[in-house]
């Protein structure tokens, strides 16, 4: 005989409170046996919260991520001795045939009402049905040799929704926002989410928040997620310095990195799951790229103010470059335009210090840069690079 029992951990057994007024036909009656109930809490009788453990009665869900338990048994229900019991349990997946059991030797004998148990693990990294194969070979007094074997069909739940979302930076920087949303039917208890980076870049987690000098999760100190419930992750991904100065290599860079998110559910079974690589929209910057390295947040009216751009040469050719400085209804370039910047060769660049002022208050738009490559006769327009709040100089 042969039986195949799924491990799991037990769970709470609750009561469903049945109550009813004094005045009613029962009386107290109803209220004296919830509180005689050994199941319920004592003074919370009517809250549906339970005290004692139930074991599983029947398979219940399995999600991508968890580790799959389960107990073998094979039993001699016979008056005969049998020999060379060899037991073999696989696991069939739409893609792959995997062998769980944990040892491949045959047991020389086996005798009358005498068992062989065996207890297999795997960790669920598909989705979709999976079949267990359990067969039993053996020999028995007469020297025949028998075969037989069982399949028990289950099926593996996506237990998380993620999303992601890109925004690229002006400068090399790119944010990931992370949707997780929880699609089980228990609450879950998040033990880390983390973004691995490819080797091009380097991440800082931004869903932490500084109080008193100590770093607190911005969702709270027990972060659980409730069914069906959503939450956003958010990280930032800065090239390393090495690959910082190629600007060609990491405009054509669209992997990312991949997420790494841990869970525990119930009595604490652990489930992990790893994205795929990310990959972004590798953005288009043209021919020549201009980024802002820095600029005030805050100006003052009439009063002149720098800023200081890159211009990198994202083409395959050497440019050479003249910068026009072009006046708006606000701001008023300080300067000589026309001038000649020299030869750019590829994937190169160089930084550019610049003044300017404001004579209308407000949130301001820098405007009116144009870079003319005399090779081609090409002009390359940039407006709205940057905004800046001009205030009253007499404002302090």
């Amino acid at each position: 005989a042969f039986a195949v029992m799924r491990l799991t951990k037990p769970t709470l057994f609750t009561n469903i409170p049945v109550t009813c007024e004094e005045r009613d036909l029962p009386g107290s009656l109803f209220n004296q046996l919830m509180k005689d109930d050994p199941s319920t809490v004592k003074g919370a009788e009517t809250l549906m919260l339970g005290e004692m453990l139930t074991l599983p009665q029947n398979f219940g869900n399995i999600f991508l991520g968890e580790t799959f338990s389960s107990y073998i048994s094979v039993h001699n229900d016979s008056n005969q001795v049998v020999k060379d019991i060899l037991v073999k349990a696989d696991l069939q997946t739409s893609s792959q045939r995997l062998n769980l059991s944990a040892s491949s030797a045959a047991v020389a004998e086996l005798k009358p009402d005498c068992c062989i148990d065996d207890v297999i693990h795997h960790e669920v990294k598909e989705i979709g049905t999976h079949i267990l194969v359990c067969a039993v070979s053996y020999t028995t007094q007469t020297g025949e040799k028998m075969y037989f074997r069982k399949f028990f069909k289950f099926q593996v739940l996506k237990p998380l929704d993620v999303k992601t979302k890109f925004y690229n930076a002006e400068t090399d920087e790119v944010f990931l926002e992370a949707q997780i949303q929880n699609i089980t039917t228990s609450p879950m208890f998040m033990e880390k989410v983390s973004l691995e980076p490819s080797i091009m870049y380097n991440v800082s987690e931004l869903n932490t928040v500084d109080t008193a000098g100590e770093s607190e999760s911005t969702f709270g100190s027990r972060t659980y997620l409730q069914p069906m419930d959503t939450r956003q992750y958010l990280y930032c991904l800065k090239p390393k310095q090495e690959f910082a100065e190629k600007a060609g290599v990491i405009k054509g860079v669209t992997v990312i990195g991949k997420l790494d998110i841990v869970w525990k559910t119930n009595l604490g079974e652990r489930g992990r799951l790893q994205t795929s690589q990310l990959q972004r929209m590798a953005p288009g910057y043209g021919d020549v790229r201009l980024s802002l390295e820095t600029i005030p947040d805050t100006v003052n009216l009439e009063e002149p103010f720098d800023i200081t751009c890159k211009i990198t040469n994202c083409s395959e050719r050497t440019m050479d470059l003249v910068l026009e400085m072009c006046n708006t209804n606000s701001i008023h370039w300080c300067g000589v335009s026309g001038r000649q910047l020299g030869k750019l060769h590829p994937s190169s660049s160089l930084h550019l210090a610049l003044t300017l002022l404001s004579s209308v208050q407000g949130l301001q738009s820098v405007s009116g840069l144009r870079l003319t490559d005399t090779f081609l006769k090409r002009t390359y327009e940039y407006d709205d690079i940057a905004q800046v709040c001009v205030v009253s100089s007499k404002v302090k």
